[in-house]
C-alpha cells in the first residue's frame, strides 16, 4: 500500500480507496464494486467527510438496538468487508453475534475469499488483545458458507441466507445493502439498521435506522457507543434522512 503522509487532508478516504484497488485485485470484490465506492465517496464529499450529529444520533439509536436484540447478526458484502471488517468483528464480540457474509453476486469463490478474509481479521484480532478480550473475539462465528435459510419475498441467489443468522435474526445490521433485500427484510418484521450515504436511496428509505456516513467511520463508532450501553429512543428515521439532504444541499456555503 502507498505510503500516504498523516498531513494529508483527505488520507483516511485515499486509503480506503487503496484497499478497495487491492481487495478488487484479490477477488474480493464484484466488478461494480468500485462504481458503488465512488457513487459513496462523491455522497462524502458534500456530508464534508465527517460524522453528522444526526448520524452519531442513528449509531447511538442503532447499539442501544443491537444490545437488546435477541438474536442480532452482522451481514457484510464485499465492499463492507474490506473497508469495515476488522469493526464488524469487534462489534460481534461485544453483542456476542455471527458475522454473516451475504453478497449480491454469489459466488464459490468470493463466498470462500471473503469468509477466509474475516476469519484472518478475527484471528489477528484476537492475538493483538488481551486475555480478557481475546475470547469473545475469537468465538465470533462467521456464517455464509452454508446457504440453508431463506429470505422470503426475494427470488433466486438473493434470497440465499443462513438459517443460524439472517433468516432467523431479529436485528439485522447491514452496512452497504440492495434496497430490495432491505425492505424484504423489513417486512418479515426485522429491524434492520443500514449504513448508506446516499440518504435517498431504498435502503436508506425503508431500514428502520439509517445511519449516513461513510461504513469505516459509522463501524468504529458504533463499536465504541456499544461499550455505552444507550438506551432506545422514539425513532424518527426520516428526520435524520431529512438532516442529511440538509447538509448535502448546504455544502455550497463551504466554498471559500
Amino acid at each position: 500500500m502507498t505510503d500516504i503522509p498523516d498531513s494529508h487532508p483527505r488520507k483516511a478516504s485515499l486509503m480506503s480507496r487503496q484497499k478497495m484497488v487491492e481487495a478488487s485485485k484479490r477477488g474480493l470484490l464484484a466488478e461494480s464494486a468500485m462504481i458503488a465506492h465512488g457513487r459513496g465517496e462523491a455522497f462524502d464529499y458534500l456530508l464534508g467527510e465527517k460524522t453528522s450529529d444526526s448520524a452519531s444520533l442513528a449509531i447511538r439509536e442503532a447499539a442501544a438496538r443491537l444490545l437488546v436484540a435477541e438474536s442480532p447478526v452482522i451481514s457484510m458484502n464485499g465492499n463492507s468487508t474490506v473497508l469495515a471488517g476488522s469493526e464488524a468483528i469487534k462489534i460481534a464480540s461485544v453483542l456476542g453475534c455471527p458475522v454473516e457474509v451475504n453478497i449480491y453476486y454469489r459466488t464459490t469463490d468470493r463466498m470462500e475469499s471473503l469468509i477466509g478474509e474475516l476469519e484472518s481479521l478475527r484471528d489477528r484480532l484476537g492475538s493483538e488483545s488481551l486475555e480478557k478480550a481475546r475470547q469473545s473475539i475469537m468465538d465470533v462465528e462467521i456464517l455464509g458458507a452454508v446457504a440453508d435459510g431463506r429470505i422470503l419475498g426475494l427470488q433466486g441467489p438473493r434470497s440465499l441466507c443462513s438459517s443460524r443468522g439472517i433468516e432467523q435474526a431479529d436485528v439485522v445490521l447491514v452496512p452497504l445493502e440492495d434496497g430490495d433485500r432491505c425492505k424484504a427484510l423489513t417486512s418479515l418484521g426485522k429491524q434492520v439498521i443500514a449504513i448508506d450515504l446516499n440518504p435517498l436511496s431504498r435502503t436508506s428509505k425503508s431500514a428502520t435506522v439509517t445511519i449516513v456516513d461513510d461504513v469505516t467511520r459509522a463501524m468504529s463508532r458504533l463499536a465504541e457507543e456499544l461499550l455505552e450501553n444507550p438506551t432506545t429512543t422514539d425513532w424518527n428515521n426520516e428526520a435524520v434522512l431529512r438532516d442529511a439532504l440538509d447538509i448535502m444541499s448546504s455544502s455550497s456555503l463551504r466554498i471559500a
